[in-house]
């Protein structure tokens, strides 16, 4: 089977950590991967990050991820219909992909185009919760 993914593949090598149950879900889909996607075991989530940071762009169904390539202003397409984090869409670092194959290479080619706005990381997420808390805390006493 064709997939978008693969088309990916064709512009930029892939690597996927694979779920330990994701092998039998792509045989018995009988999907057969690029040789430019490579696969790698499951990562911590620091391995990730380290992975994460460097890429060019991320695709992912995983809301979490997409709040993390947000954070790092990495590119991301959610190859989902909706998320449930709006936030990383107004900001740019993600777009919908959908489930088609035009919508995924669509949002794919958008993002990685000349057109790409430097995205933006959104307010308050700078990693200084914890000292505005304690300035609240403080402030209430």
């Amino acid at each position: 089977m064709h997939t978008p993914i693969n088309e990916i593949a064709e512009i930029i090598p892939i690597l996927f950590p694979v779920h330990p149950r994701t092998p039998k879900s792509i045989q018995s889909h009988k999907i057969k991967l690029s040789d430019r996607i490579v696969k790698i075991p499951p990562l911590s989530f620091k391995e990730a990050l380290f992975l994460w940071k460097d890429a060019d762009i991320v695709l992912t169904d995983s809301g979490g991820l997409q709040e993390e390539t947000t954070a790092l202003g990495v590119r991301c397409v959610t190859i989902r219909n909706n998320t449930e984090r709006p936030i990383t869409l107004e900001m740019g670092t993600n777009r919908l992909g959908g489930t088609s194959r035009k919508t995924i290479l669509d949002a794919f080619n958008v993002s990685m185009s000349d057109e790409y706005e430097k995205t933006k990381i959104p307010p308050f997420w700078d990693g200084k919760a914890s000292e505005r808390i304690w300035q609240v805390l403080l402030e209430n006493k």
